[in-house]
């Protein structure tokens, strides 16, 4: 059933990107939901097939859900203009939750100790106040969202600092190296989206196409952590 659901997910992302590209609209709302339903399935999958690993897997799938809910409120920032900051906002903060539960998620499973603990958070802090400091040089405004771009800056790289730290610490298992990758394609992404809602000129067809393939590689490679768990 993984493999059904990720080969039919891989299918919808594509008919989303056309959708959303060539037309936009609730159309394209409609087919990012079934996409990301689907990465939000072979987690599910996932975690019935490794039943050893079910409160790992229950945190995954809560993140991905917030992931889900994320998508949708950001798809109507594009749809209903009058509303678009509103829903700008209530993204962030469902994106932010779902990498709360990724890395309560590290917590659980993971073998952590104080000292990986700090060391991941404080790599996350770091790249978030580089996401600041580099507005102006790379031409970006956030003005009054600068402090949940913040906030969501040092979740979104938490996640894939405290699964790079535990890789590490683990010898490289499997499911930690699976799960940074991860990651880092959210990172990734979201540099992208960055540069799309905060940039000038930036939001293009090109721009638009590479966002959602890393957006969607990262949340199917995070759902894929869930069959690697040992």
């Amino acid at each position: 059933m993984y493999w059904v659901l990720l080969g039919v997910g891989i299918a919808a992302t594509g008919v989303f990107l056309f959708l959303r590209v060539k037309y936009g609209g609730i159309a394209a709302l409609y087919a990012k939901a079934v996409a990301s339903l689907c990465f939000i399935g072979t987690a599910v999958a996932a975690t019935n097939a490794n039943r050893g690993f079910y409160e790992f897997g229950s945190l995954m799938i809560f993140g991905l859900v917030c992931g889900l809910l994320g998508d949708v409120w950001l798809d109507l920032k594009w749809i209903y203009l009058q509303d678009k900051d509103s829903y700008l906002y209530s993204g962030f903060i469902f994106f932010l939750l779902g990498h709360v539960c990724f890395v309560a998620a590290i917590l659980v499973a993971s073998p952590f100790t104080t000292a990986s603990i700090l060391i991941s958070a404080a790599a996350a802090l770091v790249i978030a106040v580089i996401a600041l400091l580099l507005e102006k040089p790379l031409k970006m405004r956030y003005g009054k969202f600068k402090w949940i771009v913040f906030l969501y800056s040092f979740m979104l790289s938490w996640t894939m600092t405290s699964a790079m730290v535990t890789a590490y610490f683990t010898d490289f298992q499997k499911m930690w190296v699976v799960m940074s990758i991860g990651g880092l394609l959210f990172l990734l992404s979201d540099l992208v989206l960055s540069g799309m809602y905060f940039g000038e000129g930036k939001n293009t067809k090109g721009n638009i196409i590479l966002n959602h393939i890393l957006y969607y590689a990262a949340q199917f490679t995070m759902a894929a952590t869930i069959l690697c768990a040992t």
